[in-house]
């Protein structure tokens, strides 16, 4: 126990020690800090006196000082003395390589030794006499160090990592590499041959080897290491790493390639390489201000001056095999293996002669092949960025490099459900900055239109947010564009498609790529959201380029409106109806007709569309819901066109296809029936005021008469899905088509939101029938003392309220949960738009008993448990107490209602916290006509599962409790109300059973107190009984458990009632279910312990006694036997035992 709490004393302390050195880092004060902190640990590391234990913590602390600075900067500052190289090496070699808990202890050993193994000399002089000493032999320095480091080689900690750091700068030692390279190599290349890939251990040992062999190969001398280059290279070619399936083997074994590759070649800067500048910022300023000088090296006679100059030398045979594996790598799954290809090869090309360079960029361009892989294009695009940025790329290439590039930007293949490219896009920008830098602006300049666009395209028209913040830049007006298309702006998709591109679209170079752009690649995206927004993005840029539109855009539109692709298909139909609703506003405000920029050919390629598909039964299975949809928001937009087709055919064809998709909901897959629903709706309701209105007579009355009966009727369908889109149609319905028919529309959305046992689960046509009523209320409007008919008015005003005031009582529920949450939200958003209305006509249709009814159940519903609808409710609340134009008259209690929510927080109060919202709502307790309705819905708050809910609800009841505490009447007040809620929910277990939850926190919580003093008084006796009542013949184990605790509580109020309490208590205790049985036994005792004084202490005790020790989940008969007995101790009637007529 003791170990446990140093244990975790110990992390502790590491991780407030992590914590500090990474605040320090952030603040740059940790480069000044790192020697100071390194001295002090040492020094406890030296210290012969410090614990194991107390060492292994200083190492740890050394560890994180190196994690969060990186080992490089942290050896530097190492001792590397002479004196320093023994007690590191045996402190190495006392260490236990298998003991997992101290493996940041050999590591940084390892990298300790790794430093001082520098010291300038020689190893043998350390050794001093090496003789024998009784009979045996020491080790020297030297072979010590190299067993040390080979054993740490194979090890399955991190430690193998400093071994291999260790291992590149001990054996490049002069000394040691005379001794002892060769064999090391030996028994590196035999490990690596034996060991497989395959197995867990195998892994390890090669990834051993491979670091150390691509360390040594980077710190050792190229005239040392070149000996065994070509036998490491066929050793690696034999170990197949490119089909490991282990990532980190074929990383390194491209590491190791690049480096037997660099070794194999001289280290010089090829002279025929692009340059631009100097790396000197004061070099290119002092040649700015001289004049604009440009280096150009590709193809001038001073190139040619210099490869004439150039050591000619022949290049090896294993530099082409060495070049094919960093080209195999470049097509790696993995993306740190082609991010170490790409390097390779930029540093590989910069040795080679210009031909073979040039070679070597036309094979990287091979992976730019559409047959190719995504992580081929991946490796390639870096690969260029690579030697653009060497100035290995030459001018002459960007021709036909830079298309290849903008391919790459607009990568994007799809697989399966999803896509994959996004990390070419990425790597295609990378490239693009690359060239910015690398080149001289005269060089880009063919090209820099197409780059600029492209990159434009990509910051606001990608799909991915990492790809539009790559791209996002220095472009041609680059200071505006950045201003609206910086970092930020460009993470929602929605406002780079919509806003930030109309911004763009107003420098005309980027006009019509844009628009291109959308049209080629974007409305055939695999994504429908895409397609959606790249629609709304064209009916946005239409004000750019009308002309464009008109003349190039829609004709290739509408060829591809009717074609077999469906992506195509329902992008290009919903950019038709966006840029032609777009041609509609643009005529509109020049005061001229739609047809002056449309022509016949295209009127007649909009009405074709509709007919195609009908005709090819595109209508029809999973792609006919896409259709449908998008055809619909065609209709939708052609009618609010207001394109010149009354009277035409395809009216008819546009009806048959909206009430067909209504009609046939339910069979349109669970996730688009939203969206069809709703585009059907929005396509009728600007379909039917466009082309039904014959003048101002209205609509065609047997027209009318049809379509009415025709939507009613479909109110009746089995089908919920229909019911919704019915219901939906006739709120949607204008004023002309429901003048006459208001009754009868009024009579068959009551239909559809009452509830019956045939339509329980229907609660979402439910919720769409009061979301109808409340939309033909307002689109027929009211009259007092109007017709029925025609009107909202008195004679069916109240009809209205009770329907909408019933769907707050619907607390359906089914495996989806509560979904009757959805008609109450929509109850309560219809209740609040149709009291508004009719304040603002004929406040008169107001009484008061509707307007307290309509704000007490608001109330309600913003004291329960659900957040949104909560929320919801609290905002419709306050949207009637503090509307003015005119106030809601006869709201009860308003001026004690501002008080509590003062109008400056009415639009910032956050109803969603329930730490805000149940202190306010509590308060309106006090208010005699909000009474019941809030500690209705308080109940079921503070009674429920949510942990923040209950804790925050039952303690704003609490205070409020409290501070009525000596205010009689206010707890007489509540105490009735609280008994009539109970009497009225009675059995109703979805306020029964929270009420109980509640119950006993307020009695544990003495909030009851003030009647403990009278016996026998009223509010106990009642509780009781509705309690008895609650629990009688329950078989519900929730109720029962808060029942026995409602029971255990009330035993605190004296009188007769004490002795009913523990009958009920008795009676519990053998009660058919075990879990009840203990579950009383339990609650009894601490009973017991909290309210001594109901019994004499020696019955007490005795009492207590047989309770813990029976078993209560024996034999129902022997615990009767003990049951009795309590009974007989504490004077209370032994339950009968009944039995039941057959």
């Amino acid at each position: 126990m003791i170990y446990r709490f140093h244990l975790n004393l110990e992390f502790t302390f590491l991780n407030l020690f992590c914590k500090l050195i990474l605040s320090l880092f952030h603040q740059s004060f940790l480069a000044f800090l790192l020697e100071w902190m390194l001295k002090l640990l040492l020094d406890i590391i030296r210290d012969e006196a410090s614990p194991p234990s107390l060492i292994h913590l200083a190492f740890q602390f050394l560890y994180i000082i190196s994690k969060v600075r990186g080992y490089k900067t942290f050896l530097r500052l190492f001792p590397h003395e002479v004196v320093d190289m023994q007690p590191v090496l045996d402190m190495l070699v006392c260490q236990n390589p298998k003991d997992c808990m101290t493996w940041e202890t050999r590591y940084m050993l390892l990298l300790w030794l790794s430093v001082t193994c520098l010291i300038p000399f020689d190893l043998a002089r350390l050794d001093g006499n090496i003789s024998s000493i009784e009979g045996g032999s020491r080790a020297s320095t030297m072979d010590r160090i190299l067993t040390v480091a080979k054993s740490y080689l194979i090890v399955s900690d991190k430690s193998r990592d400093a071994a291999a750091v260790l291992v590149s700068r001990f054996i490049t030692r002069p000394d040691v590499k005379q001794k002892r390279m060769a064999d090391f190599l030996d028994w590196t290349l035999s490990t690596l041959s034996k060991s497989s890939f395959q197995t867990m251990e195998g892994a390890l040992v090669m990834d051993g080897m491979l670091q150390a062999l691509a360390q040594l190969f980077k710190h050792g001398k190229r005239e040392d290491c070149l000996p065994y280059a070509s036998t490491v290279l066929e050793c690696l070619d034999k170990c197949k790493l490119s089909e490991s399936n282990q990532t980190l083997l074929r990383k390194l074994g491209v590491k190791l390639v690049q480096r037997l590759g660099l070794t194999f070649l001289k280290p010089k800067v090829a002279k025929w390489r692009y340059q631009r500048g100097f790396r000197s910022l004061a070099a290119n300023l002092q040649i700015s201000g001289d004049g604009p000088i440009t280096q150009k090296t590709d193809n001038t006679g001073a190139v040619k001056e210099e490869e004439e100059e150039e050591e000619e030398y022949d290049i090896p045979g294993e530099v082409e095999n060495v070049v094919e594996q960093l080209l195999i790598g470049l097509k790696d799954k993995d993306t740190i293996v082609r991010w170490s290809a790409a390097k390779g090869i930029g540093r590989l090309t910069g040795r080679l002669p210009k031909e073979l360079a040039d070679d070597v960029v036309g094979s990287v361009l091979e992976c730019f092949s559409f047959q190719e892989t995504d992580s081929a294009w991946h490796g390639g695009c870096l690969a260029l960025a690579e030697l653009g940025r060497r100035g290995l790329l030459l001018p002459s290439r960007l021709s036909g490099v830079v298309p290849v590039i903008l391919k790459g930007l607009t990568y994007d293949e799809k697989r399966g459900a999803c896509s994959v490219g996004s990390n070419v896009r990425d790597s295609a920008c990378y490239v693009s900055w690359a060239f910015a830098r690398a080149y001289d602006p005269m060089e880009l300049r063919p090209f820099v239109q197409q780059i600029a666009s492209a990159l434009v395209i990509a910051a606001i028209f990608d799909r991915d947010i990492n790809c539009r913040r790559a791209a996002s830049g220095t472009f041609p007006h680059g200071i505006d564009i950045l201003t609206a298309a910086d970092y930020f702006a460009v993470r929602n998709r929605a406002n780079c498609f919509l806003n930030i591109s109309v911004y763009i679209a107003g420098f005309p170079e980027y006009t019509q790529p844009m628009i291109d752009h959308l049209v080629q690649m974007k409305i055939n995206h695999w994504d429908g959201v895409i397609r959606e927004l790249s629609a709304q993005a064209l009916h946005n840029l239409t004000t750019q380029a009308p002309e464009y539109m008109t003349n190039e855009v829609l004709p290739k539109l509408l060829s591809l409106a009717v074609g077999t692709d469906l992506h195509t298909r329902h992008g290009a139909i919903l950019a038709c109806a966006e840029i032609t609703h777009a041609l509609s506003q643009i005529a509109e405000e020049n005061k001229r007709s739609i047809s002056s920029y449309l022509d016949e050919k295209i009127l007649e390629g909009l009405k074709q569309i509709h007919l195609e598909l009908y005709r090819r039964q595109l209508y029809r299975g999973l792609g006919g819901e896409l259709m449908r949809r998008a055809v619909c928001t065609l209709i939708e937009k052609l009618s609010l066109s207001k394109m010149p087709f009354k009277e035409d055919p395809i009216i008819g064809g546009w009806q048959w296809l909206i009430n067909d998709s209504l009609q046939s909901l339910h069979l349109v897959s669970s996730n688009a029936r939203q969206q069809t629903k709703e585009s059907a709706v929005y396509a009728l309701a600007a379909l039917y005021d466009e082309y039904y209105c014959i003048g101002e007579e209205g609509a065609n009355p047997a027209q009318q008469d049809q379509l009415v009966k025709q939507y009613i009727s479909g109110l009746q369908s089995h089908e919920e899905m229909v019911r919704c889109g019915f219901s939906l149609a006739l709120g949607a319905l204008p004023k002309f088509l429901l003048k006459g028919k208001f009754h009868e529309v009024l009579e068959g959305l009551k239909t559809v939101t009452s509830i019956s046992p045939e339509t329980l689960s229907f609660a979402q046509s439910r919720s769409d029938g009061l979301k109808a009523i409340s939309k033909v209320c307002q689109t027929i409007g009211v009259k007092g003392d109007g017709s029925p008919n025609e009107y909202v008015c008195k004679n069916n005003v109240a009809q209205i309220y009770n329907i909408l005031l019933d769907g707050l009582n619907d607390y359906t529920t089914d495996s989806r949960g509560d979904v009757g949450a959805w008609v109450r939200e929509a109850a309560m958003t219809s209740l609040m738009e149709v009291l508004l209305l009719v304040t603002q006509t004929e406040p008169e249709l107001i009484d008061t008993d509707v307007s307290k009814q309509i704000m007490c159940c608001v109330a309600q519903q913003s004291a329960e448990k659900i957040d949104r609808f909560r929320a919801h409710a609290g905002s419709i609340f306050l949207t009637l107490l503090y509307f003015s134009n005119p106030p809601v008259p006869h709201i009860p209690h308003r001026e004690e209602l501002e008080k509590i929510f003062p109008r400056s927080e009415a639009l910032t109060f956050n109803w969603n916290a329930a730490s805000q919202a149940f202190p306010k709502i509590t308060q309106l307790l006090g208010l005699a006509s909000y009474r019941y309705h809030v500690l209705t819905g308080l109940t079921v708050s503070v009674g429920g599962l949510t942990e923040s809910t209950v804790r925050h609800s039952s303690q704003s009841l609490f205070d409020y409790l409290k501070n009525i505490q000596n205010d009689m009447d206010a707890m007489n007040n509540f105490c009735e109300t609280l008994l009539q809620v109970f009497e009225d929910n009675l059995l109703n277990d979805r306020i029964s059973v929270p009420l109980l939850k509640m119950l006993d926190q307020i009695l544990a919580n003495g909030c009851f107190d003030i009647f403990v003093t009278e016996e026998n008084h009223p509010f106990p006796m009642k509780l009781l009984k509705l309690c008895k009542e609650e629990s009688r013949r329950s078989k519900n184990v929730q109720k029962l458990r808060s029942s026995i605790a409602v029971f255990c509580g009330l035993v605190q109020f004296p009188g007769d009632m004490r002795k009913q309490v523990l009958f009920q208590l008795f009676l519990l205790l053998c009660h058919p279910f075990p879990v009840i049985r203990t579950t009383t036994a339990s609650q009894v005792y601490e009973m017991l312990i909290t309210y001594s004084d109901i019994a004499e202490p020696d019955v007490i005790e005795e009492f207590m006694t047989i309770l813990s020790d029976t078993n209560w989940d024996t034999d129902l008969t022997l615990l009767r036997k003990q049951r009795n007995y309590l009974c007989d101790l504490m004077k209370v009637p032994k339950p009968l035992l009944v039995t039941k007529n057959k």
